[in-house]
Parts: C-alpha cells; structure tokens; sequence
C-alpha cells in the first residue's frame, strides 16, 4: 500500500505540473509581441477579408478559453495543430526532427555520465592530493567553456585540422549518423560534465566520512568492494537527482550546438520558430521539454527507494 501511494502520489504530482505548464505555455503567446496573421500573409497587402478567413481557419477568433480548451484536446490525441511556416501537422514537422535530437542528448548524456562519473570517483577517492586538484581544476575549466565556444575549438581542431568528423548535417543513418554526432554530443557535454563530477566528488567523499564505512573497513573488506558496496551505492541518490534536472538543459541547450554544426533538430527549430511567431510548434516543442523534464524526475523519484533504501525508510519515519 504504501508502494501504491507513493506512485499515486508521483502521478498525481506529475499531472498537475503538466496541467500548469500548459496552461504557462499555451496563455504565454499572447504576451509575445507580434501576429501571427501578419506573418501568415507576408508578402502581401492583406485585405480585411483575408486577414479575417486565416483568422478563422486556425481558430484566432475564437475567446482564449475555447482556443486552450481546443488546443489540449488535440494535444491529448496527438495533434499539435499546424505550423503556420512549413503548413504542415507540426507532429510530422517535430517528427522529422526528434530522432537527430534524441540522439545528440542520448549521446552526449552518456559521455557526461561516463566522463562525469569517473571524475568524481578518482577525485573523491584522491582527495586532497594532487590528482584531486588537477580533476577540480579540469571540470572547473570545462564547465566555463560555453556550448558555443565549445563547437567552434571542437570543430577547428578536429574536422578542419585533423579531418577526423564531419562538420556538418547528421549523416545517411546508423554508423554515419553516430559518427556525425559525436563531435556534437561532446560540444553539448562539455558545460554539464563539470555538475555530475562535483556531486560524485561531494556525495562520495560525504560517505567516506560515515561510520558505517569506517566499520566495513575496519573487518578487512577490500577497498574496491568497501567503494562499491557502501559508499558508491548510498552516494548514487543526489548524483541521480543532479541527471535528471540535466535532461532540461540539454534540450535547451541543444538549440546552440545544433545551429553551430547544421543539425535539423528540434532544438534549431525552436530558434527559428520563436523567430517567425511559429506558435503551435513552440508551444508543442517547449511542452515536450516540459513532459520529457517531469516524467524523467518522476521516474527517478520512484526508483530512488530501490536504489537507496535509507530514502524509503526516512520517507517512512516521516
């Protein structure tokens, strides 16, 4: 019972927040300066009564409520509306585009993980020596080094100098796209690698220091299994926590790596979209973010008691 109050509880959570985000994302257009009519009609002097049938035919005219209403009735049937630029279903245009995004975030949240992991382990395990310093010194470097700064050095060095990545697009499929995405994937990785290597390295050495450590020591366990077993193991909630706040800003961030290597992703086309008052596939993209930040946190707070069995029973003493 107390499983299936906590995972009621989760989703009940979990609605509400996507319940207010809609709300957030959908009345936020009509803060932003600009008509999308206007923009429908460019190139042309519209008459009244062309202003007033592009009105009608993506439901402009209709009050604010009956156009949310609307709006998340189709959302909830997997129809987003249509984009006002490319005059198509902006679920087709958005899935055109996904599987290059997905696969940057994929791919750059295993080299952070990885990278993030390793360093905060060596440096925990070394600490106040000078292989903890150098490890300090090198995240700190990396997570001042903006996404942006990141592709360019990456790009000059490695596609221009030594030939070894393409520099643009993201290949045929398969390999060629893997190898296409790596130079991406660790533009993107760069400034996130540096905040799961410092929480490793804090929750790391914050269990070296506990008694029940100092005791599995103390009865002759090998310093590998006393890592693994006791100080690893309970260290792995926050670092957990710190992941899946990053999978928001690896979306976002996503939108500059994009551009600087010519990526068709959904990142580059939420630039373009907020650029041209493309409101169906902003609200649709930033909604995905939303969905994708929540559901990801939820699932981590549900399998935190499995993990870390000491979250289960302070929730339970509370």
């Amino acid at each position: 019972m107390a499983v299936l109050r906590r995972v009621a509880g989760k989703l009940g959570a979990l609605l509400l927040t996507l319940f207010l985000a809609s709300l957030l994302v959908f009345f936020s257009r009509f803060l932003v300066p600009g008509d999308p009519v206007r923009f429908l009609l460019r190139g042309r002097t519209p008459s009244p009564e062309a202003v007033a049938q592009v009105t009608e035919q993506y439901g402009l005219d209709l009050p604010p409520w009956q156009q949310y209403l609307d709006w998340v009735a189709g959302v909830l049937q997997g129809d987003f509306g249509r984009s006002l630029q490319y005059r198509q279903e902006v679920s087709v245009v958005i899935g055109e585009r996904l599987p290059v995004t997905l696969g940057l975030v994929l791919m750059a949240g295993a080299m952070i993980a990885i990278v993030g992991l390793i360093a905060g382990v060596v440096a925990a395990l070394n600490r106040g020596r000078p292989t903890d310093r150098v490890v300090l010194i090198g995240l700190t470097t990396l997570g001042a080094i903006p996404s942006f700064v990141g592709s360019i050095v990456l790009i000059a060095v490695f596609a221009v100098q030594l030939g070894w990545f393409p520099t643009f697009g993201s290949g045929d499929g398969g390999l060629d796209t893997v190898h296409h995405l790596v130079l991406p994937s660790l533009a993107l990785a760069l400034a996130f690698v540096v905040l799961v290597g410092k929480i490793t390295r804090s929750s790391m050495v914050d269990q070296l220091g506990r008694e029940h450590v100092e005791v599995a020591a103390s009865r002759g366990l090998g310093r590998g299994s006393v890592v693994r077993r006791h100080v690893f193991r309970n260290a792995i909630g926050p670092i957990l926590t710190v992941s899946g706040l990053l999978v928001a800003g690896l979306l976002v961030a996503s939108s500059i790596v994009e551009a600087a290597f010519g990526l068709a992703g959904i990142g580059s086309l939420l630039v373009q979209s907020v650029d041209r008052l493309d409101f169906p596939v902003v609200q649709a993209i930033v909604l995905l973010v939303v969905t994708a930040f929540v559901v990801v946190n939820a699932v981590i707070d549900l399998l935190e008691p499995w993990i870390d069995p000491r979250s289960a029973a302070g929730a339970g003493a509370r």
